[in-house]
């Protein structure tokens, strides 16, 4: 499982965490059934405290797209998957879009070549 974090990102490292796998599960990275790391390994891992992860693993957990037992880890739920994941795709292609949209923005105020 490949995840990043960025820094200059304003949203809470947790929500970025959880983001990630919601975008893996999107893709078919992670499928119904898969075991995740555990949640020490993920935040050594990353660098980040494993409340963190641990955070993000319970929201995930709300959202219907995990299951999580206490010793045994996160297991990707097959309970409304299916549902999840066509709303993931809109909600991940809307922030590619508005990533490019502003990436747009800030470039227009560059210059390019010599005055």
């Amino acid at each position: 499982m490949y995840i990043t974090i960025d820094e200059s990102d304003r949203r809470p490292v947790y929500r970025q965490v959880a983001d990630e796998i919601k975008g893996l599960i999107a893709r078919g990275e992670l499928r119904e059934g898969m075991a995740l790391p555990p949640v020490r390994q993920v935040a050594d891992d990353l660098g980040v405290n494993l409340n963190t992860i641990a955070a993000a693993y319970r929201e995930l957990q709300k959202e219907g797209l995990l299951k999580v037992r206490h010793g045994s880890g996160a297991v990707v739920s097959a309970r409304r998957v299916s549902q999840q994941i066509a709303r993931l795709r809109i909600a991940t292609s809307r922030r590619r879009s508005h990533r490019r949209r502003r990436r747009a923005r800030s470039d227009r105020g560059r210059t390019t070549g010599a005055a």
